[in-house]
């Protein structure tokens, strides 16, 4: 028995930088988005746009004519825009902040340091859109993404903390293995 949890120990542990991935890909998804021209990012938001108020047309049998949703599609753009940035970096911040609560790192420390990626990683992000056409960076972009960045670490923190705390005065894994070790 003690030779396979020997062996599980092992293999954790050689598994452990591979949490990582996620992140990295996530990092690969925005850095493909921002590399779009100008032309191409519009032309995405535009159609995701469309796609939202002509389904809200259906939903509703509002009998909107193409260019009535036409128009409210570029009504929206622009929060369309802002939504997936927060979205992304909702997403990134939830994929560091796994990993580094499976290395141990906790509370402050986690926050810190998942939104100094996030936040350095944004800043970065907008520097690159300064050398593709028809974009540039935007310092309002670093801060919308900063706030995605926020809401994924805080949704991390709740979900380790209710996963991993036992509520009605249950021993926490740190009072487990000390009674463990006395045995």
């Amino acid at each position: 028995m003690s030779a396979i949890l020997r062996a599980m120990k092992v293999l954790i542990t050689l598994l452990k930088p591979f949490s990582f991935a996620p992140a990295i890909l996530m990092m690969c998804v925005i850095y493909s988005f921002s590399a779009q021209t100008g032309e191409v990012s519009g032309a995405l938001s535009y159609k995701i746009s469309y796609q939202i108020v002509e389904t809200k047309n259906e939903i509703l049998a509002t009998g909107k004519s193409p260019d009535q949703l036409s128009q409210e599609a570029s009504g929206i753009e622009f929060y369309v825009r802002k939504a997936a940035h927060m979205t992304e970096y909702c997403l990134l911040a939830i994929s560091i902040s796994f990993p580094l609560y499976v290395y141990g790192v906790r509370g402050i420390w986690l926050m810190l340091l998942a939104g100094i990626v996030c936040v350095g990683f944004a800043g970065l992000d907008e520097y690159h859109q300064s050398f593709v056409n028809a974009r540039g960076p935007s310092v309002r972009d670093v801060g919308i993404d900063s706030c995605g960045a926020l809401i994924g670490i805080l949704l991390v923190q709740a979900f380790c903390w209710s996963t991993l705390h036992t509520p009605g005065g249950k021993k926490s894994r740190k009072k487990r293995r000390k009674s463990r070790k006395r045995k």
